[in-house]
């Protein structure tokens, strides 16, 4: 593939960046597939960013995730504003604020740090519910 085509495609010039994009889309490809056992772990946002590193960097890795049996239903779901399963939206949240919450009380003790880290995490609750759910 010349070069001139990677740039109307939406794949980065960069060897080194596109390298880079690959290995975070792969790390991430992993951590979705450890949010389909694990409860606690939200598999979309992991697949829409992984998405989001293959298109820059590899036709051929967007094209496997897109059209992957256990992973690509979620991303197209998404992305063509079908929603998110409810499981979904529980699982993020549940994890979001576990991790806020822990994140604020017990590893900072900065009044304002806490009181930012609870403000984030409305404002990502409330974009999460905001999204369409899928029954």
């Amino acid at each position: 593939m010349a070069m001139d085509d990677n740039k109307s495609n939406g794949i980065v010039k960069n060897r080194a960046l596109r390298l880079l994009l690959l290995v975070c889309g792969w790390v991430l490809v992993g951590l979705a597939a450890l949010g389909v056992v694990l409860p606690l772990i939200p598999t979309t946002p992991f697949l829409l960013v992984a998405a989001a590193c293959f298109y820059r960097s590899s036709n051929r890795f967007y094209n496997w995730l897109m059209t992957n049996k256990l992973f690509g239903k979620y991303i197209r779901d998404f992305t063509n504003k079908k929603g998110i399963p409810l499981k979904v939206k529980l699982g993020a949240l549940l994890f979001l604020w576990t991790s806020l919450l822990v994140s604020a009380f017990v590893f900072v003790s900065i009044l304002w740090v806490q009181i930012l880290l609870i403000g984030i995490g409305f404002g990502v609750s409330i974009h999460i519910l905001l999204i369409k759910t899928k029954r």
